[in-house]
């Protein structure tokens, strides 16, 4: 797989009447079917999903048994698909994931950092608190990867490596929760020192309109395979504690919270975001059959332009009410303003969405 160079601007920031950036990025919009309907720039990137991917590394860990065999509850799980802002009620709950899995802070091989949060940050300072690797915002995934490790009777140690057998399972289980064989999809390290997958960007946006099409199959009753099963419960998780996947004040928090569980979603680091839209009038307006699912790619990386991307693509595909999107609107078009309180640019967006030859 290549990357395509090529990308469209998706939004201009002026300051004043000058343009002063531009910002780059693809999009892919899909159904349930799978079915490409829309698209900016590239769909087919190939993207690092980062943190975007934890909901399919969790379900590798879920497939272990491992939540039942150490009592693991739904909370737990919205922190393996976490990017937490390392919050009290984050660390504090990692140290009970460690604690149900009979193992400790010691065995994470994951690194303490500066937190995402600015009044988390603050508070350290205050405190002159030295973070350990439970501070960490993937230490939610880790916890489960070492659950995940003992579920399968592999040993701890090492389980961040490739060649894990708990990593190897999640490798194959990437590949196939996005329709691809396992030699299809990338991998490398990520901040957090686990394996992290590249894939089309298309196939980022399949996996997220399978966990919302899993909960509309579990809200109707359907029967369901293990795996539909599976990808439900993740989705409850994620929209019932949705202040455990990010934080106070962070965007997956706020998009979820906005939305009360019509929608999951979750960022990637260096910019990427996707979500999964369950279906609606909304959604079969768009053509879909079935859910939703949105992947975004901008290219350099820019988070705040990330945000306010794909709460424009929300206001283009017309999904929530005006009043959900509202909520959003710190992200979406936020003051900018100088150190006097004068306001000094604006953003402008050129989201033209193509529709695809297989949306109908």
């Amino acid at each position: 797989m290549t990357l395509h160079e090529s990308a469209p601007v998706a939004a201009t920031v002026y300051r004043g009447d000058a343009i002063e950036n531009t910002h780059l990025a693809h999009v892919a919009v899909v159904d349930g079917r799978g079915r490409l309907l829309y698209s900016f720039g590239d769909p087919s990137r190939v993207t690092l999903a980062r943190s975007a991917a934890k909901p399919a590394q969790a379900l590798a860990v879920l497939e272990t048994g491992a939540l039942e065999r150490f009592g693991f509850d739904e909370a737990d799980l919205a922190l393996m698909c976490a990017s937490h802002s390392s919050e009290a009620r984050h660390i504090e709950r990692t140290r009970s994931m460690l604690a149900k899995a009979q193992a400790s802070e010691a065995d994470l091989r994951c690194g303490g950092h500066p937190p995402l949060s600015d009044a988390v940050y603050i508070d350290w300072l205050k405190r002159d608190f030295t973070p350990g690797a439970v501070c960490s915002n993937c230490s939610g995934k880790h916890a489960g990867m070492l659950a995940g490790a003992r579920s399968i009777g592999a040993a701890i140690g090492g389980y961040e490596r490739p060649e894990h057998p708990m990593q190897v399972r999640v490798k194959h289980t990437v590949a196939d929760v996005c329709d691809l064989p396992d030699d299809a999809v990338l991998w490398a390290i990520d901040g957090c020192n686990l394996p992290t997958p590249a894939f089309p960007l298309d196939r980022l946006a399949r996996l997220f309109a399978k966990l919302a099409a899993a909960q509309d199959e579990s809200a109707a009753g359907s029967a369901m395979s293990p795996r539909m099963a599976a990808l439900a419960r993740i989705y409850r998780a994620m929209t019932s504690y949705p202040e455990l996947v990010a934080g106070e004040g962070r965007f997956c928090t706020a998009l979820m919270q906005a939305f009360g569980g019509a929608l999951v979603g979750k960022v990637g680091a260096d910019g990427s975001y996707a979500i999964g839209v369950r279906a609606s009038a909304q959604t079969a307006r768009t053509g879909a059959e079935g859910a939703l699912g949105i992947a975004v790619k901008i290219e350099d990386g820019n988070l705040g332009m990330l945000y306010a991307v794909t709460a424009e693509l929300l206001a283009v595909l017309d999904i929530g009410t005006v009043e959900q999107r509202a909520k959003l609107d710190a992200f979406h078009a936020p003051e900018r303003l100088n150190t006097m309180g004068v306001e000094t640019g604006r953003v402008v967006f050129s989201l033209g969405l193509k529709r695809a030859a297989s949306g109908g």
